[in-house]
């Protein structure tokens, strides 16, 4: 598989001595068009790499603030089909790494083929399938790994070793380390293990790690990057765009520099 933009974004940093920064956003929330103005604000604010959530009626993995997103884009009509179609448009002003957020009903329903010839062809860089695990996951491995587009599968604080080495494997572009047992938007409580088991991941990963879930402060942000190789941030962001708009750049620009 050929170098992706998401492996070209985290060799450039590597080089540098820098993190990833990577915020996540719920698609059509609160609509497309604003959509399109967050991703040009998520990379003005030094955003590196982009998560478009996928809006699902049944989102399990996700806490309260990305579930009422995601049903406000539902109630707005975005789909998957919408996103992938609102990606192609979004290339045209950007070529920042794009990934898509789903879950598997959405895409077992478009078809894992016809998924990913589309997210390609739009210019989405790579997919996170929360439900999704890789002993599940052979047909759209293959497809992916023949087309170019990462597949980032999650490894949680519970994960013995056979597994972390499973997830590792299966995993292109990162590998998403989920810093605790629980959904999106919990508060972030790291335990004692921590550094011990995202070591372990790291050495059993030939892609970089980034961890995501609970980071909500510059502070956590700040925590986590002098141990991961990437930052993901979501219902902070999900939260203060759709409550306090007003303050959300500021905020994205301390994330930013928290993370060296």
């Amino acid at each position: 598989m050929k170098q992706t933009r998401i492996s070209k974004t985290f060799s450039k940093l590597k080089a540098s001595a820098k993190k990833a920064f990577i915020p996540y956003i719920m698609a059509g929330d609160p609509d497309i068009e604003r959509t399109r103005q967050y991703i040009s604000m998520l990379e003005n604010c030094g955003a590196d790499i982009i998560e478009l959530g996928v809006p699902f009626s049944d989102p399990l993995a996700d806490g309260p603030t990305i579930q009422m997103a995601a049903g406000r884009a539902v109630a707005g009509g975005v789909t998957l089909r919408k996103v992938i179609s609102f990606v192609s448009e979004v290339r045209a002003t950007t070529q920042i790494p794009l990934i898509l957020m789903t879950y598997y009903n959405p895409v077992f329903k478009y078809g894992e083929e016809k998924f990913v010839r589309d997210a390609v062809d739009a210019g989405v860089d790579g997919v996170i399938i929360p439900d999704l695990p890789p002993d599940e996951a052979s047909l759209l491995i293959k497809e992916s790994r023949a087309s170019g587009l990462d597949t980032i599968f999650l490894v949680a604080p519970t994960s013995n070793d056979k597994r972390i080495k499973k997830v590792a494997l299966a995993s292109s572009g990162f590998v998403y380390y989920v810093s605790m047992t629980g959904i999106t938007g919990t508060k972030l409580t790291l335990e004692d293990s921590f550094i011990e088991h995202i070591n372990k991941v790291k050495q059993a990963s030939k892609n970089p790690v980034a961890v995501g879930f609970g980071v909500s402060t510059p502070d956590d942000a700040k925590t986590i990057a002098e141990m991961a190789d990437g930052v993901i941030v979501g219902s902070a962001i999900v939260k203060k765009l759709h409550e306090n708009p007003e303050e959300a750049e500021e905020f994205i620009k301390k994330l930013r520099e928290a993370i060296v």
